[in-house]
């Protein structure tokens, strides 16, 4: 999370009111705003990947994906934020008759750049876990082949954790019941080093 634009503390209708007047995107929490900072061409190529992919593969499903322009409210603890990919199934639930603000996602996915990626895969994972409609989180990183995928056991409340840096894997979203590879995520992305082999998870 950036840097706090305010010292002072708001309400959540103000940070509302100011946000859906504002010509750029910031997150709330407990009364801090924090300003969102622009994303790579790799972090873009990434999730536009991703969502044309679910875009696609989830048309006449019941479910629909929204890229990083849907805000998503969590009440329980406060964060307004935008992730890169939300997806939601059945009937979708949003704070108000402004129907810009999501509360019920099943899946959601975050492209890590450098200076975000410990706040991505930890505090705001933390309060992603709040969410009681969440199913799957996915973060992804921009810098190398990698991919953190958690999904939610609704037994015990628990998340179990899969990762993999092998491009040659082939990846299953849970909640969705879709399945492709990571090469089609990192598709036109390369690094200089990537591993090999084959895989599923």
């Amino acid at each position: 999370m950036a840097a706090a634009i305010e010292k002072k503390l708001i309400t959540e209708k103000e940070y509302l009111e100011e946000e859906r007047d504002a010509t750029y995107k910031s997150e709330f929490y407990k009364g801090e705003v924090f300003s969102m900072s622009g994303a790579s061409r790799i972090h873009n190529v990434i999730s536009g990947n991703l969502f044309g992919f679910l875009l696609t593969k989830l048309k006449g499903k019941g479910c629909r994906p929204y890229s990083n322009d849907m805000r998503l409210h969590i009440p329980l603890n406060t964060l307004y934020t935008y992730p890169d990919i939300v997806v939601t199934c059945g009937k979708e639930d949003f704070l108000d008759n402004q129907f810009d603000t999501l509360l019920n996602p099943v899946f959601i996915a975050e492209v890590l750049s450098p200076s975000t990626s410990d706040y991505d895969v930890g505090k705001k994972f933390m309060l992603y876990r709040s969410i009681p409609s969440l199913k799957e989180f996915w973060a992804i990183s921009s810098f190398e082949y990698r991919i953190l995928k958690y999904v939610r056991n609704f037994t015990d409340n628990s998340w179990v954790l899969l990762e993999t840096t092998d491009v040659n894997t082939i990846l299953t979203i849970e909640s969705l019941s879709l399945t492709l590879s990571l090469k089609d995520i990192y598709d036109e992305v390369s690094f200089d080093e990537a591993s090999s082999g084959d895989n599923k998870i």
